[in-house]
């Protein structure tokens, strides 16, 4: 009898598979998304340490104060403009993009727009 795997755990599973090839240097960081049903997440990681160098969400309180009634997908943009604005000013520029097993489109495109017109390279 076939198990049949939810929509999460099929992501886990492309996320890991991914995660293999993807790696992030300290020359070239990985930016890693998390999306849950109301707020994305995304963190500028260096994986040779397993550091989190830069991070941004769309909890940050200087985006919560405006983000009420706001589109999704326009919060998502915001929170990679920011994500964008605190890794320049830590002398990040280029980093591989890792969309944690979702689908590029949607919020995840969004936040990967707003952090190249933040100024990130990918």
């Amino acid at each position: 009898m076939l198990k049949k795997v939810s929509r999460n755990e099929q992501r886990k599973i492309r996320h890991r598979r991914v995660r293999r090839k993807v790696y992030g240097t300290p020359a070239r960081p990985r930016l890693s998304v998390f999306r849950s049903s109301a707020q994305i997440y995304c963190q500028i990681i260096d994986d040779t340490r397993g550091h989190t160098l830069v991070a941004a969400s769309s909890l940050d309180p200087e985006l919560r104060d405006g983000a009420g009634g706001v589109d999704p997908k326009e919060v998502a943009h915001r929170v990679g403009e920011l994500v964008a604005h605190r890794a320049v000013e830590k002398g990040i520029k280029e980093v591989i993009f890792d969309r944690g097993g979702y689908v590029y489109h949607g919020r995840v495109a969004a936040l990967a727009d707003g952090a190249r017109s933040g100024g990130l390279v990918f």
